[in-house]
């Protein structure tokens, strides 16, 4: 059995039993559709660490970001999306990885949007009733940046990066908006959305949310699927900075027990090891894909395939790590 038809079928035999702490469809709702895109608030500002609170115009609320400034101004920025819950429960870059610690020191800037589960960081071609509105291309790529420059003072030049659901939007953005990103990382991700089992893929992700797919961009035969598809429309990310990881879906050094497991803890890590090994042995054979088709058209890029390792964080954390000198290179920073 393929590993595509393998994680499908344990997906969505999980999918009912998943738990997930998601942000209200309605939240930060701001009803007038005439109100321009603006910084609505902070908290905490001056500090490094800090909570950017923007409104969207496209999506007419108001959208909660993480926000780790540079010390210093005109320093670049690296968008860092979080997975498929959007970074709205426990899985997510701040819990999950060290990323205060790695980027205290580095100068720049990291935002982090709060939101956007299950919605492929896309513009919808119509509201979803579970998820609402998203159209977060439109955010992402136009709304958001020129806020960022101002109120950090940034330096305009920037990187995007994002993991499993994200690291497909993340190759998608960049692609749309050429002007705005120089760089992209994508760990374990999948950047065909097209093909039979890119949409099988992106139809088992949206199911946890409970997500019509049609409503993201439309039918299979709508031509939405082919112009988000980075692997088609791979010619795009020529002269850009690409980091491209992803493990072989084998237990690694984060898949061992310890000496002394407790009952969850064997629970958890026989999770990780089946689920977790399946999703990741599929998202390698989506990143063999894009590594093949970028050396077909000789498009460089630095590409890391682990020899081991599941769908999890402690191996994101390390390609957010390997990934770093590439994406400082391609910001002009350290």
């Amino acid at each position: 059995m393929s590993p595509w038809r393998t994680v499908s079928s344990l997906i969505l035999s999980c999918a009912a039993a998943a738990a997930l702490i998601t942000v209200a469809p309605g939240a930060f709702q701001v009803s007038r559709a005439d109100v321009a895109s603006h910084l609505d608030h902070i908290d905490r500002a001056g500090q490094r660490q800090q909570m950017f609170y923007v409104y969207s115009a496209a999506m007419q609320r108001v959208i909660p970001l993480q926000v780790m400034a540079a010390a210093q101004p005109n320093a670049p920025t690296l968008y860092l999306l979080n997975g498929a819950s959007g970074g709205t429960d426990i899985t997510n870059w701040y819990s999950r990885t060290d990323i205060v610690a790695f980027f205290w020191d580095k100068n720049v800037n990291v935002v982090t949007p709060v939101g956007g589960e299950f919605s492929y960081y896309t513009d919808w071609q119509h509201d979803d009733p579970k998820l609402g509105r998203h159209r977060w291309e439109t955010f992402l790529t136009r709304e958001l940046p020129p806020i960022i420059d101002a109120a950090l003072r940034a330096s305009r030049v920037n990187a995007i990066a994002g993991v499993s659901m994200s690291a497909t939007s993340a190759l998608d953005l960049i692609s749309a908006a050429p002007d705005v990103y120089s760089a992209v990382a994508a760990y374990s991700g999948c950047a065909s959305t097209s093909d039979p089992a890119g949409r099988a893929y992106i139809r088992l992700v949206l199911a946890r949310g409970d997500a019509d797919p049609k409503n993201m961009w439309g039918p299979d035969d709508d031509p939405a699927w082919r112009a988000h598809d980075a692997l088609l429309n791979a010619d795009s990310l020529r002269g850009k900075a690409i980091y491209l990881a992803s493990g072989t879906g084998l237990p690694g050094p984060a898949e061992s027990l310890g000496a002394q497991p407790t009952p969850d803890q064997v629970i958890t890590k026989a999770n990780q090891m089946v689920l977790g090994g399946l999703i990741e042995a599929a998202t390698n054979s989506c990143t063999h894909q894009l590594a093949d088709r970028l050396a077909a058209l000789n498009i460089p890029a630095q590409i890391d395939f682990r020899p081991a390792g599941t769908h999890t964080w402690a191996y994101w954390e390390r390609d957010l790590h390997n990934s770093w000198p590439l994406l400082a290179s391609a910001l002009g920073t350290e």
